[in-house]
C-alpha cells in the first residue's frame, strides 16, 4: 500500500491524472467493508472513479471515455488482484492501443493456494516477468519499480 500511496501522491504533484477503479460482484458487495479502499489510499473528489464488475477494467465501464477525456495514452497500473483484475486490465489496455507500465512492486493478490494457485509472491513475480516481455507494434509495455516510475509521457494520447 505504501508504494501505491507514494505513486498517487507523486502523480498528483506532477499533474498526472489519477483514475480509480473499484470492483464489485457477488463475492465483493458494493458498500461492504471488503469493497472499500484501504485507509492508506484516499481518492480526491476530483479524481474519476470507474465502477467495474469484470476483471478487465475496460469491460462494460466508462474507463475508456474517462481516459480519452483526460488525454491519457499511457497507463501506469497498480492495485489488486494481480492474477485477475490487474492481468485482465493490462492486457485489455494493451490490446486497445495503450502503452502500459505495470508497477512491479505495487500490485498484489490474495492467497489462492488452496485452489491450486502458486503462492502470492510467485504470482506477482510471474506477472512481472511475462509483462516485461510483452510487445506489439506502436505500443510499449514495461515493468518498473514504484520508485522508478516516470510520469512524463503518461498523458500523451
Amino acid at each position: 500500500m505504501a508504494n501505491i500511496h507514494s505513486l498517487v501522491e507523486r502523480a498528483r504533484a506532477e499533474g498526472t491524472p489519477v483514475i480509480w477503479v473499484q470492483h464489485s460482484d457477488d463475492g465483493l458487495v458494493e458498500g461492504s467493508g471488503e469493497w472499500m479502499y484501504v485507509d492508506e489510499l484516499s481518492r480526491l473528489e476530483s479524481e474519476p472513479l470507474v465502477a467495474k464488475h469484470y476483471g478487465d477494467s475496460f469491460e462494460a465501464t466508462t474507463l475508456e471515455q474517462v481516459l480519452g477525456a483526460a488525454g491519457v495514452g499511457h497507463l501506469v497500473v497498480a492495485g489488486a488482484e494481480t492474477d485477475a483484475c490487474i492481468r485482465s486490465t493490462i492486457h485489455g489496455a494493451f490490446t486497445r492501443g495503450y502503452d502500459v507500465t505495470l508497477v512491479g512492486d505495487a500490485h498484489t493478490a490474495g492467497d489462492k493456494s488452496e485452489w491450486g494457485a502458486p503462492p502470492t509472491p510467485d504470482v506477482i513475480a510471474h506477472t512481472n516477468l511475462y509483462w516485461s516481455f510483452q510487445s506489439a507494434p506502436d505500443r510499449v509495455a514495461a515493468v518498473v519499480a514504484a520508485a522508478d516510475v516516470d510520469f512524463t509521457g503518461a498523458v500523451s494520447r
